[in-house]
This record gives structure tokens, C-alpha cells and sequence, in this order.
């Protein structure tokens, strides 16, 4: 039976999917915060199954980068590009209000077409204690993490209604879940970032019931734990590498989401593992060449999949 409301993964049925094989040709995605770690990896994903790819981020180069992570717009299309796809660069600063959204849809759209993917990627991050958080800071979380999603969505629903079909990812984070560790025994660091994320993952379960009778599937989808990625290493330097998980985890269960049929699927607040865990997904990489050797849902033991530090949806 059809379900129009939102629900979790473990309760979702679907429909058989093809795997990322040009299951995405000749649609047109958005990634957005697309000069490095997942941005990237989600990017490459989606046009090895077959999407023309619009990156955006705030900056072209690596070297107007902030903190000196390495990465960049122009890096990213290259990539894309050499392996025989097709991405532009769209320089945007998600941190400014007045950034104008429906000129970044229109510019996309003239250089590739009419959006039907839009993963909501990019985000801010400040880990300091309370009484550190600015009004800047608290400003730019709130625009990156939740006002550019938001105003990103609308500009490319015009579009996607008229198709009568689309594919939104909201990238949260395991943060975003209530944790249920004594307060001594917790970290301060992420409160206003978890609480953005926290926002975006409600704000995406109401598009969910609104979109729904559009053909328009909204989900958000957060890592297992964490991501392993410069900046993962260099936010947590002391943090195991086997508490995170590989890009390309996260990269597929994306993909995985996007292929699902709205008549089935929609609203979705889950986090990496989980999905290709119940989906029985395989996992591959970046390229879709070739299996994730250690990563596939039949290598996922339980504990990677149990919280400890949080309450589960």
C-alpha cells in the first residue's frame, strides 16, 4: 500500500533498485558545497550514473579556500569531467542572504537544463561553548544549513513540478539526533549545528507531505558517525579511524535515495549504513566500476549500525 507520509527507513518498502547504472542519465543534479569531501564524492557518484552535475560552492580555487583544507570547484569538474562526465562550476556564497537563488537555478538551467536532483549539502560549522557563538556565526549556521536548503528548494520547484517528478537530499548529521549521554559525558562544540541539522531534517519531513503529490521525493540522509574526511581528521584528530565511515558509503546511499519512486518512498530521515543495510544495497565506487571491497550490507556488522551516543528516530 502506498504511504504519503513520512517514515522511517527500517518501515520503507522499495522498489527494485538499479544500482547507480545510468540511473541518472541525462538528469540534470545540484550538489552543493561540491569543492570537497562529500560534496565531491556525491558529485562523482551521480555522474557516473549518468547526471550533469552544477557544483556549487564559495569559491573556485583551493587557495580562497577556508582553513586550508584542500579541495576546490574547479578541482571537482575537472575530476568529473576527465572520467568522461559532464559538470560546471557555479560560484555562490550560501552564507549571504541576499544571495539570488533563482538566478544560480536559471544560470544551471541554461547551461544544462532543467534540475531534477538537488542535494543540499553544504554547511557551516563553529565548535565553540556558548558564550563564544556571535551573532555572526550564529547568522552564517542558520543561512548555510538551513535558509540556503530552504530558499534552494524553492527555486527548483517550479521546474521539477512541471516535470512532475524530482529527487531533494538534505544532508544532516548524526548530531542532529537528541543525545541521551549524561550531560558530563557530552561534547558542547556542535549544540547550535546539531540543532540546524535537527531543523533540517523536520523542515524535511513537512516538504515531504506538501511535495508529495507533485512526484517530488524529499529525504534527508546523515553518516552512520562521521565521514572520513580532511576536514573529519582535522575536527577530530584523536577520533579512530574506524569510527568513520568512506565517502563512497555515503556517496551511494545518496544515489540510493534518489532513485526512489515517490509513489513509494518519500520523507525519509535516515542515516548511511542503515539505508544500504535494509535496501541490501551494493555499494560501489566513486566511478561505479567497480564493489567497495569491506563495505557491502552483508560486511555491516550490527554494532556499526547501533548509536550509543544518541536516540534513534
Amino acid at each position: 500500500m502506498l504511504n504519503s507520509t513520512p517514515h522511517n527507513s527500517q518501515d520503507t518498502e522499495h522498489h527494485q533498485p538499479t544500482h547507480g547504472l545510468l540511473s541518472c542519465q541525462g538528469k540534470v543534479a545540484i550538489v552543493t558545497g561540491g569543492s570537497r569531501g562529500i560534496g565531491v564524492a556525491i558529485a562523482q557518484r551521480l555522474a557516473a550514473a549518468g547526471a550533469h552535475i552544477a557544483v556549487i560552492a564559495r569559491s573556485l580555487e583551493s587557495k580562497q579556500a577556508l582553513n586550508g583544507l584542500p579541495g576546490s570547484l574547479k578541482e571537482t569538474v575537472e575530476k568529473i569531467n576527465s572520467a568522461g562526465g559532464h559538470a560546471i562550476a557555479i560560484v555562490a556564497d550560501l552564507s549571504n542572504p541576499d544571495e539570488d537563488y533563482d538566478a544560480i537555478v536559471a544560470q544551471i538551467t541554461q547551461q544544462l537544463g532543467a534540475p531534477s536532483i538537488l542535494i543540499n549539502n553544504a554547511a557551516a560549522n563553529f565548535y565553540h561553548p556558548v558564550a563564544e557563538i556571535s551573532d555572526k556565526r550564529f547568522d552564517l549556521m542558520i543561512n548555510v544549513n538551513l535558509r540556503a536548503p530552504l530558499k534552494l528548494i524553492q527555486a527548483v520547484l517550479p521546474a521539477m513540478k512541471k516535470k512532475g517528478q524530482g529527487s531533494i537530499v538534505n544532508i544532516s548529521s548524526a548530531s542532529s539526533r537528541l543525545p541521551i549521554v549524561a550531560p558530563d559525558q557530552g561534547s558542547t562544540g556542535p549544540m547550535l549545528y546539531a540543532a540546524t541539522k535537527a531543523a533540517l531534517d523536520r523542515m524535511t519531513a513537512g516538504l515531504a507531505q506538501e511535495l508529495y503529490k507533485d512526484g517530488i521525493h524529499i529525504h534527508s540522509l546523515a553518516p552512520q558517525s562521521g565521514v572520513l574526511t580532511p576536514a573529519s581528521q582535522m575536527y577530530y584528530p584523536d577520533l579512530p579511524k574506524d569510527q568513520f565511515e568512506p565517502l563512497e558509503t555515503m556517496a551511494e546511499a545518496v544515489l540510493a535515495l534518489c532513485e526512489c519512486d515517490p509513489a513509494i518512498a518519500s520523507g525519509q530521515v535516515t542515516r548511511s549504513l542503515t539505508l544500504l543495510k535494509h535496501l541490501n544495497r551494493p555499494v560501489y565506487s566513486l566511478d561505479g566500476s567497480m564493489d567497495l571491497t569491506g563495505w557491502q550490507p552483508s560486511d555491516l556488522p550490527a554494532q556499526r549500525l547501533i548509536d550509543p551516543l544518541t536516540l534513534a528516530y
